[in-house]
């Protein structure tokens, strides 16, 4: 009984040697989550910044600058079109317009606060992985 045991082991041990290995404990596949594949986060808090600092500084702006000439263009438009069929569905489609910009602009607004936020939440999270790990100082069982 025992050498049918033994013979099992060594077949299932041969057949587990001849497999290929798809996954170690000691290692990850390359990419951007790999440990030691990029030396950090896939962005720094300070490319976050830049990030939203850009929304603020250029997106923002020139999206607001963008509609507005479009609405004042799009207002003249329906002017010269008064009377005309063309008119009502010029306005038809400033109203989508706005409505879209909108959703836009507060999209913008949402990514840059995210991206702010996710900085100092790295940060936050990393001091207090470190406070978890520093020394508690003196026990109180070290004066008995």
């Amino acid at each position: 009984m025992s050498g049918d045991f033994e013979r099992e082991w060594r077949g299932q041990a041969m057949a587990l040697a001849e497999r290929s290995v798809e996954m170690r404990l000691n290692g990850a596949p390359g990419g951007p989550s790999a440990p030691g594949a990029s030396g950090g986060f896939a962005s720094t808090p300070a490319e976050k910044t830049a990030a939203a600092n850009t929304i603020e500084t250029e997106l923002q702006p020139h999206t607001k600058t963008a509609t507005e000439h479009a609405d004042e263009s799009t207002n003249t438009a329906i002017k010269g079109f008064e009377g005309w069929d063309t008119a009502p569905g010029l306005k038809k489609v400033a109203d989508t317009w706005d409505k879209q910009v909108a959703v836009l602009m507060g999209r913008l607004g949402s990514e840059k606060s995210a991206l702010r936020g996710a900085s100092g939440l790295f940060a936050r999270n990393d001091i207090g992985l470190g406070n978890q790990f520093r020394p508690i100082g003196q026990s109180k069982l070290n004066g008995l």
